[in-house]
């Protein structure tokens, strides 16, 4: 029996994620871990309800093999920097933390095209503070994921992020050799690479952008 375990269901990537894994034949058991209830039922699914503060009264729910983190806010939705980075780095080193802990063996984790844990962009420096963290964790396999514009229909009205689409849409075949990694990528290729990567026999620490993001979809 395999089991995935997934924070950040509830978001953009996330929820295409979850959907993945429960259709995929190499998982028996998915674990999510959201805020709130999920609109979704299925035999292999369960669901705890918890965040930062609740992951030390879960961890004993969370064993599983892989872990798959795509948890993320926006400065739009949590203005604060502490409260931010609490969420953007806090939390995906924790949950990764709690699952190395307990015996998974890869992680998967969404970051940012740029990350870099000594960029002085706060955003960029967050995102590469946690994957430095996260890599640190010494899992056998850490596969971390770099999308730049994230594309795809979502739920809430965002209409200038809807003009960037466009804009990235138009860009994308202008985008070429090592520039492809600002190619915008749909949020559900992202969720479909992760699952393809889990699925191949890589070891050690992988870092893909949009060009391997590709490469793992057509395997």
């Amino acid at each position: 029996m395999t089991t995935a375990l997934v924070f950040g269901a509830t978001g953009f990537i996330g929820a295409q994620l979850l959907r993945g894994l429960l259709n995929s034949a190499d998982y028996t058991r998915v674990i999510a871990v959201v805020r709130r209830p999920l609109a979704l039922s299925d035999p292999k699914l369960t669901v705890l309800i918890g965040d930062l503060d609740r992951l030390p009264a879960l961890a004993p729910q969370l064993v599983a093999d892989d872990a798959f983190i795509a948890i993320g806010t926006t400065r739009k939705q949590t203005p604060d920097e502490a409260a931010y980075y609490r969420i953007d780095h806090d939390y995906p080193v924790e949950a990764a933390r709690v699952a190395r802990q307990n015996g998974a063996r890869a992680v998967f984790l969404v970051s940012s095209v740029g990350a870099d844990a000594k960029a002085r962009s706060f955003y960029l420096r967050t995102k590469g503070e946690t994957e430095r963290d996260v890599l640190a964790l010494g899992f056998p396999h850490t596969a971390i994921f770099r999308p730049s514009m994230i594309m795809g229909e979502r739920a809430e009205h965002r209409p200038l992020e809807r003009l960037f689409i466009v804009l990235a849409r138009i860009l994308n075949p202008l985008l070429l050799g090592a520039a492809d990694r600002f190619r915008g990528i749909d949020g559900g290729d992202v969720a479909r690479s992760m699952i393809a990567a889990a699925r191949s026999d890589a070891t050690g620490a992988q870092i893909h952008h949009w060009r391997e993001m590709m490469a793992l979809l057509r395997r």
